[in-house]
């Protein structure tokens, strides 16, 4: 499976200037930094959560993990969960389970930036397949993604 069209697509059409990159397979942010050669604090995880009934996507570095208690702050909601995949995988269609690019715009999910990730000039993230990803800007995510920006993630 080529990186997800709807993607590129998306990525051409707002003139971001961005790389798209095949690499081996690799099932987990890190082993994809590994892969490309970057620093793991530049690799964007993409995870999904459940705020009550609500899907969003929670989007951080791969050397971090998201804490449930800063989390349900920076929502202001209780109940803050990780999506199972069941919950997930129908708002991602074309994408391979746990592949998902960070930008919710595409798939109508709001997004929550980890706060660390404003400093990263680059950021790398998976494609929509555990073979592709790409590489952009950080302020060009920020620009067309709009997050919210807050802090919801420890270091590993």
């Amino acid at each position: 499976m080529p990186i997800v069209s709807r993607l590129v697509e998306y990525l051409d059409e707002n003139g971001v200037i961005y790389a798209a990159i095949r690499h081996p397979k690799a099932y987990t942010a890190q082993e994809v930094a590994a892969q490309l050669h970057c620093k793991g604090k530049d690799m964007v995880k993409t995870v999904v959560v459940k705020a009550g009934q609500q899907s969003l996507l929670a989007v951080l570095p791969s050397t971090h993990r998201v804490d449930f208690e800063l989390l349900s702050k920076a929502l202001q909601f209780e109940d803050v969960r990780l999506a199972s995949e069941p919950e997930f995988q129908s708002l991602f269609p074309e994408c391979e389970p746990g592949a998902m690019p960070p930008l919710g715009n595409l798939y109508g999910l709001p997004v929550l930036c980890e706060e660390s990730l404003t400093q990263d000039e680059v950021i790398h993230f998976n494609a929509g397949t555990h073979t592709d990803a790409v590489r952009m800007r950080f302020e060009d995510f920020r620009r067309l993604v709009k997050p919210r920006v807050a802090r919801f993630a420890t270091h590993l």
